[in-house]
């Protein structure tokens, strides 16, 4: 490719029958602008940066553009939302603007979201705000430095037009990238049909585009609905290892290729508290933290639900067999969960191996976290500190966060534990720098970084605000301010969908 040349689409999703999606372009906007592009990722898609950032490249981020070979589309699915049944939703602000292959040999959408109406609004007007645009630049290349498998940002731009809400705000578009975007919701609205050949033909798509070795199986569905119960296991247990809270985990917000989408009313905990909610919209706490493996669970039962009519192929099959095969593998969830964060807290509190008695100390810290308020991300930081207290660590947080003297017996008991652990301490303290970040996308900085834009159009923090979360296990001194916890006057207690 060329600097000058736009990247080259590949459109498999276009390819299925039309009542997938709705052909739909993306609505032009006035004036757009370039907030920022992600270059790393750009290359890695094969996309020139120099492309990205020209007029045509501005012009494709906002929706005025559609290169050639490139099919536009919303897509259709339904879901749970908040645990009720809603049999039509779809993207009702997005387009997906078609498919790009990535350096890895990987497929990857590349949508843009806030891009107008679409058949699936809703009433809406299908446009962003900057502010959500903003977060879930922040948030999700955030995620993506934590490694947790995740959507990635592109680009993002202003439209040069106002979006009102409860009054009026800039607008902008987000350029979204994900390996691909069908949910569980997707199966849902097609079962709710009894459309059980959309079933089978998106299940061949998933299977070819995620799950190939499913395909040489003797029931390639059940194969492909295990290897989705495994990815979302894992993926929850990272989020539980860093404090993440997403805040609306309806099930047209799970994906079935295992990455986090939709970084609307999520935050990430300060102050320890399993019960801890942001979402302006979760009045009941269905999504808090310490929910989440559960409310997992939930969304994949309805998942193998959807595939019970597609799920054994055997001709002797019937309805009750599906039933059981679906039920051993949800069963399987809770140990899959299970093992993967536990292999995460091995890590985090500085063990070579997991077991039972590392499970209570590991508990009896949580216990006295909640107690004591103590930031979750600044208490295992402080821990992985002093796993080596031998070392000459250059810059320590300890001038922002120490423990209170009702750690010392639980910090004896720990200490107690390492000295009967293989590992070095050297060994160790690498281990646990490695799984314990300093740097995480809180809340007040994120809003002053949304404040800033909004209200100014200044972009110069929201930059230095990513940059930083690029390196969250590297402690700069100079940077020590982005790992404080929020003052009082400073805390942001709602986070918002911004639809």
């Amino acid at each position: 490719m060329t600097p000058s040349s736009s990247p080259e689409f590949d459109n498999s999703y276009a390819e299925l029958p039309e009542r997938f999606y709705s052909k739909q372009a993306p609505t032009s906007v006035a004036n757009p602008d370039l907030i920022r592009i992600n270059t790393k990722l750009a290359k890695q898609l094969n996309i020139s940066p120099e492309w990205l950032t020209s007029p045509e490249g501005i012009a494709t981020m906002a929706g005025n553009h559609v290169p050639a070979g490139a099919q536009s589309l919303a897509a259709v699915y339904a879901g749970h939302q908040f645990g009720g049944w809603n049999p039509q939703l779809g993207d009702g602000r997005a387009v997906l603007l078609g498919e790009l292959m990535a350096r890895d040999g990987i497929r990857y959408d590349w949508q843009l979201k806030g891009s107008g109406r679409t058949p699936y609004s809703r009433g809406g007007d299908g446009k962003s705000p900057l502010g959500p645009v903003i977060r879930e630049y922040i948030l999700c290349e955030a995620m993506a430095a934590l490694n947790i498998p995740t959507t990635r940002a592109l680009g993002a731009v202003t439209t040069g037009e106002m979006v009102f809400r409860d009054q009026g705000l800039p607008g902008a578009v987000f350029s979204r990238v994900a390996q691909s975007h069908i949910r569980v919701g997707t199966m849902q609205f097609f079962a709710a049909r009894r459309d059980t050949e959309a079933l089978q033909i998106l299940s061949d798509y998933l299977i070819a585009r995620h799950f190939p070795a499913a395909a040489q199986t003797s029931k390639p569905v059940l194969s492909m609905l295990n290897a989705i119960i495994d990815r979302q296991a894992k993926l929850i247990a990272q989020w539980q290892s860093v404090g993440f809270i997403h805040g609306v985990m309806n099930t047209d917000n799970m994906l079935l290729c295992g990455e986090t989408i939709d970084y609307g009313p999520c935050a990430f905990m300060e102050s320890f508290d399993p019960a801890t909610v942001f979402s302006s919209i979760d009045h009941n706490g269905r999504y808090a933290y310490g929910n989440q493996p559960a409310i997992a669970h939930w969304n994949l039962m309805q998942l193998a639900q959807a595939l019970l009519p597609i799920l054994d192929p055997s001709p002797e099959a019937d309805e009750n067999t599906a039933v059981a095969i679906a039920q051993a593998a949800i069963d399987g969830f809770q140990n899959l969960f299970l093992v993967a964060y536990q292999d995460i807290i091995k890590d985090k509190l500085g063990v070579s191996s997991f077991t039972a008695d590392d499970d209570s100390l590991y508990q009896d810290l949580l216990i006295l976290m909640k107690k004591e308020r103590a930031d979750f991300t600044l208490c295992f930081r402080r821990l992985s500190e002093l796993a080596n207290e031998g070392a000459c660590i250059n810059t320590s947080i300890r001038e922002i966060f120490e423990f209170s003297d009702a750690f010392t017996p639980w910090l004896q008991q720990w200490r107690q534990r390492l000295s009967d652990d293989p590992q070095t301490a050297e060994q160790r303290q690498a281990q646990m720098f490695k799984a314990n970040p300093v740097f995480i996308p809180r809340n007040h900085l994120v809003q002053e970084a949304i404040t800033a834009a909004e209200r100014n159009g200044d972009f110069s923090f929201f930059n230095q605000l990513v940059e930083v979360l690029a390196k969250p296990h590297d402690l700069d001194p100079q940077k020590l301010r982005y790992a404080m916890p929020a003052k009082s006057n400073e805390q942001v207690l709602q986070t918002f969908c911004g639809t």
